[in-house]
């Protein structure tokens, strides 16, 4: 779980991993649960090796700094949604909103209503991995 005590230091460990790989990242926040990254992404770009890369090297800068007590792990799966150019503010906006936002709603709740409106086929046993970190 992503404390507030090390939450700024671990979103901009992110931004530097995303800018490494010529992405450009235009906003993250989150919950002590999850994480939202917006990039802006070249066509080149292969979203599942630079999602790989952010999960990788951010869980072994927070393991290598003890900011948890247990070890520290992303879950298996990611979701990445596109938007449409004129939605950009809209999106960012969303984003630095996270916390008030789910205080109402929770993540898994948000999510699987997303898919539901756009009609994306899911299997729930599949949407989820325990919060726990062993």
């Amino acid at each position: 779980m992503i404390d507030p005590s090390w939450e700024e230091k671990l979103h901009k460990y992110i931004s530097g991993i995303v800018s490494l790989k010529n992405q450009k990242l235009l906003e993250i926040n989150g919950m002590s649960d999850h994480i939202q990254i917006f990039i802006s992404v070249l066509p080149s770009c292969l979203i599942s090796d630079l999602v790989r890369e952010i999960k990788k090297s951010s869980t072994q800068y927070v393991n290598s700094n003890v900011f948890c007590k247990k070890n520290f792990r992303w879950q298996e799966g990611y979701a990445f949604f596109s938007h449409h150019r004129n939605s950009t503010s809209r999106v960012v906006n969303y984003i630095l909103n996270q916390k008030k936002h789910h205080s109402t709603q929770s993540y898994e709740e948000e999510f699987i209503k997303t898919l539901k409106e756009h009609e994306v086929e899911f299997d729930l046993k599949y949407a989820f991995d325990s919060r726990d970190n062993d």
